[in-house]
């Protein structure tokens, strides 16, 4: 498996030093994701250079790094780990507790009153606690994309990146909660009993299909929105893509076939706001049987790798399988969003050279463009739920953000989160989900 790696790079400042490391990257296939300068100093410059590696590779970069004359290797760097360290997320106060009265006031006795308002309207809780801006963000660890199953406490960073990325792109805050349970009802019944402390959940990196049964009985039971962001972030994402990549190529989204080759949460998710849309026909595969029969259930048809790849005009691809797709399978004009992370089914370049229209992978295609929106979008209009209508204009809006030529837009710029939060509460009042 491929995994980002930064190394440390000494070169000399003259001309062609740095091209020369940068030329050795190149000739093993390597793609480079960043590149920065740490120092410069007496006719030497230390470069920070970020790629995706397979460890097996390392030994043969190095070695062929040690053959240039201008360039030394100074060791592999930590920069991931040291912005990890300590955690990424922390609770700070909001009110500035600086006088003896102020204490009183926001602790005992002052409090009193509040929790008996409270207790007497529990509606106030929305105004007088931080509910209206919390998220629970609940993992037990069993798919980490990228990774495959972990234990609850290794997939803690992860959903620390998700708290950081509603802190910082909608003002949301974002608790993570891990539950150790492999019954689904204990797991159910764990959520159900922490979720008075929230105003929305979030189900994240749960197998499939353990997380369609948690996700149904979590939204029957809990008077709050429920997003499994791995089955309906992916899926906004991802239909936001599709409305731009087929207004490029020149075709009609819904009288277009869709092909899906991986049924899990991304791809049934995919398969059903598709449907929800109004596309063409929809086929789909997988090795297991009872996603096959989801599928039916949406009306897909069951097909193999190369019926779908052959029927298809548009191919979505979540199978968490690299090079599954080979090129020879790609058709002329075909749009292909290949999306597993960290390696995709098919590189876009193998894809486009092979004759699609366009193809892209995971990491130009990102959730991270829907679930902060969605959320924010649910409490602003104090939800009881996340419908249809909200996941479609949650989409729309996406779609819309992207820069001429793009399928989507930048997941970092805040006016595309503003954006997605107004859409989708605006759909939640009309479409009475919401209450505000």
């Amino acid at each position: 498996m491929k995994v980002p790696e930064i190394l440390q790079i000494e070169t000399s400042q003259a001309p062609g030093s740095l091209a020369g490391v940068l030329n050795v990257i190149a000739e093993m296939g390597l793609l480079l994701e960043h590149l920065t300068t740490v120092r410069r100093d007496q006719g030497r410059a230390v470069w920070e250079i970020t790629l995706e590696i397979e460890q097996a590779d390392q030994k043969t970069l190095l070695e062929r790094l040690a053959a240039l004359p201008s360039a030394r290797f100074l060791g592999w760097s930590d920069r991931a780990f040291d912005r990890h360290r300590g955690g990424k997320i922390e609770m700070r106060s909001r009110v500035a507790i600086s006088t003896q009265q102020i204490l009183r006031d926001i602790y005992v006795p002052g409090v009193a009153r509040v929790c008996l308002a409270i207790d007497e309207d529990p509606d106030k809780a929305r105004e007088y606690t931080y509910v209206s801006r919390a998220v629970a963000l609940i993992s037990d660890g069993s798919a980490i994309p990228g990774v495959g199953h972990v234990s609850a406490r290794a997939s803690l960073p992860e959903l620390e990146g998700r708290a950081a990325l509603l802190a910082s792109l909608v003002g949301v805050s974002g608790v993570p909660i891990l539950v150790e349970s492999t019954s689904i009802e204990h797991f159910v019944e764990t959520v159900r009993a922490i979720a008075p402390s929230f105003g929305a959940i979030l189900l994240a990196n749960l197998s499939s299909p353990r997380c369609f049964e948690i996700e149904r009985k979590l939204r029957a039971q809990l008077d709050m929105p429920v997003l499994l962001d791995d089955q309906h972030g992916a899926a906004v994402a991802v239909l936001a893509g599709l409305i731009n990549a087929t207004r490029i190529v020149g075709i009609a989204l819904a009288e277009t076939d869709v092909g899906l080759i991986g049924l899990g949460s991304a791809g049934l998710g995919i398969a059903r706001l598709l449907r929800t849309r109004g596309i063409g026909r929809l086929f789909g595969t997988d090795i297991r049987p009872e996603a096959m029969g989801r599928l039916a259930e949406l009306r897909g048809q069951g097909a193999t790798l190369e019926q779908v790849m052959g029927r298809a005009r548009i191919v979505v691809a979540t199978t968490g399988t690299r090079g599954l797709i080979p090129a020879k399978l790609v058709q002329k004009g075909q749009i292909v969003l290949a999306l597993s992370q960290p390696d995709p089914e098919i590189e876009p370049l193998a894809a486009l050279d092979a004759g699609a229209a366009l193809a892209v992978d995971g990491k130009s295609i990102s959730n991270v463009l829907a679930f902060p929106g969605l959320l924010a979008g649910a409490l602003r209009a104090g939800a009881r739920d996340i419908d249809d209508g909200m996941l479609l204009a949650a989409a729309q809006a996406i779609a819309i953000a992207a820069p001429q030529g793009q399928l989507v837009p930048d997941p970092l710029d805040s006016a595309v989160h503003d954006g997605v939060t107004s859409a989708v509460a605006e759909a939640a009042l009309e479409g009475n989900a919401g209450t505000r």
